[in-house]
């Protein structure tokens, strides 16, 4: 399924086999209700910021099924051994089951949240360095000295920088 960038909703859901994936563009909240998902994990929520996912792995469901994962820095992600995923999948916090029939949901959170993801990598940042008032008058008199700001237009401009 693909989604572009006009497809991309402030707010997307998915109900899965042990549990529920919200993103609000700023969170990713996992809730278990219901029998399969307190049987697996437990009851509760768990919030996860934006910003503290390292990664999103993601087996699509097919003959058995699939799931979401999210990996924390700190909380370290093991190996599941051939044929184990999607079982240590289940009784992991941070995952979510999906059935075949749910994936199309799942699908399309996983591609806003690594939408949002990459947007936040990529976002530039620019740290501008503090400018003194003394450099800026410095600024300005280099201005006024080669002809480019009038004595007047110098004099507004300290005015302002000074006031």
């Amino acid at each position: 399924m693909a989604y572009g960038p006009h497809a991309t909703p402030a707010v997307v859901s998915a109900n899965g086999y042990t549990g529920q994936v919200h993103f609000d563009g700023t969170y990713i909240t996992i809730t278990r209700k219901g029998f399969m998902a307190r049987h697996f994990v437990g009851k509760g929520e768990k919030r996860i910021p934006l910003g503290s996912v390292a990664s999103v792995q993601w087996k699509p469901a097919g003959l058995v099924n699939g799931f979401i994962q999210f990996e924390i820095p700190g909380q370290g992600g093991t190996r599941s051994a051939f044929g184990r995923q999607t079982s240590d999948a289940a009784r992991d916090e941070n995952s979510v089951v999906s059935t075949a029939r749910q994936m199309p949901e799942f699908e399309r959170v996983r591609w806003v949240i690594g939408q949002a993801t990459a947007l936040r990598h990529n976002a530039p940042t620019q740290v501008r360095a503090p400018v003194s008032v003394a450099d800026e008058l410095a600024k300005l008199a280099a201005l006024r000295d080669h002809g480019l700001l009038s004595p007047q237009e110098f004099e507004q401009q300290k005015a302002r920088l000074l006031g």
